[in-house]
C-alpha cells in the first residue's frame, strides 16, 4: 500500500511505510541528529551538547503533519518542546505523544508541571475535553487545503513576507 503524497513527500511517506510493514508500531519525529562542529583554533571536533530551542519544531511539525491518518503506526514527537506551546502544536497535526528532554535539562523536573498546566489551560480555553478531540485537527489530512504543507506553498510564503 503507497501513501498518496506529493513527490516531495513520497520516499519519506513511503519509509515510514515500510518501518510499519516491517513490524514498527510506532515512529519518533524527530530526535535530533548529532551535529559536531569544528573549533578552528585547536581543529578538533566539538562535541557540545546544544539543547533543541522551539524554532526547530518546524520539520518534525510538517512531517507529523503528513504522516498523521496516513500510517497505523504511533507518532510520537519529539525536538523544540519549550512551553506548552509546541505540546500543542505537535498533538493538533496528529502526535500521539509528545517528547522533551532539553527543557526538563533547561528548567528542572517540575518543568513538566508548568507544561502540563499549560496545555490543560489552552484546552480549557477552547472547551476541549479530551485531547482526542485536538489530536489530528490540523494534519494535512484533515485541512481545507492540504497544499499548506507542501512546499509549492513556499512560494505564497515569500510573496507573503514583510520586513519588520
Amino acid at each position: 500500500m503507497a501513501i498518496k503524497l506529493s513527490p516531495y513527500f513520497s520516499s519519506v511517506g513511503n519509509m515510514a511505510l515500510a518501518l510499519q510493514n516491517a513490524g514498527a508500531d510506532a515512529l519518533v519525529l524527530f530526535n535530533r541528529f548529532y551535529q559536531p562542529d569544528l573549533d578552528l583554533a585547536r581543529l578538533e571536533i566539538l562535541t557540545d551538547l546544544r539543547l533543541s530551542e522551539s524554532q526547530e519544531i518546524r520539520l518534525p511539525l510538517l512531517w507529523l503533519a503528513v504522516l498523521s491518518g496516513r500510517v497505523k503506526a504511533s507518532l510520537a514527537a519529539s525536538t523544540g518542546v519549550s512551553s506548552a506551546n509546541e505540546i500543542v502544536k505537535y498533538l493538533l497535526v496528529g502526535a500521539d505523544v509528545v517528547m522533551t528532554t532539553s527543557s526538563l535539562l533547561r528548567h528542572g523536573p517540575g518543568h513538566i508541571t508548568t507544561l502540563l498546566e499549560g496545555l490543560e489551560t489552552w484546552l480549557n480555553a477552547r472547551d476541549f475535553k479530551s485531547l482526542e478531540q485536538v489530536r489530528g485537527i490540523m494534519s494535512q489530512r484533515n485541512l481545507r487545503d492540504p497544499g499548506a504543507f507542501e512546499r509549492a506553498n513556499y512560494i505564497k510564503i515569500l510573496q507573503g513576507f514583510r520586513q519588520n
